[in-house]
């Protein structure tokens, strides 16, 4: 047997939807920190709706220090919380909230690996209200 591989591109693909809008939930969150030492909340939003759901459209997070609180009161007000004034939450309470969520893919090479990536990413403003018209 002959086979030709130098046309086989190394891709990791970690994409289990199509870019697009979905209704999604928070299915799982976990704690944790940033580089500079902020708490940090990373969730796995899971397609609510339509032909993907049940699967993973993506991992985004939110993080509490002074830079990345802009987003996070806009993705916390996306899936309803009162982000008017003080908020007091727990990592636990942003299960099974939902927002409409826009997902995009990011291609990037590995820095360890030199090999490309494909990943899911959700954009600064990428979450809206579920009351918003699809």
């Amino acid at each position: 047997m002959e086979v030709d591989f130098s046309e086989v591109e190394e891709v990791e693909n970690y994409q289990s939807v199509p870019d697009g809008r979905y209704l999604c939930r928070v299915a799982e969150v976990r704690q944790g920190w940033t580089q500079a030492g902020d708490e940090r909340w990373t969730f796995r939003l899971e397609v609510v709706e339509g032909d993907f759901a049940g699967k993973t459209a993506a991992w985004d997070g939110v993080s509490w220090g002074e830079r990345g609180r802009r987003r996070a009161k806009h993705v916390l007000g996306s899936m309803g919380f009162d982000v008017a004034g003080r908020i007091a939450l727990d990592a636990g309470d942003l299960i099974d909230r939902q927002a409409r969520v826009t997902v995009i893919a990011e291609e990037r090479v590995d820095a360890q690996s030199g090999v490309k990536q494909v990943r899911p990413r959700v954009p600064f403003q990428g979450y809206e209200p579920v009351d918003e018209p699809f």
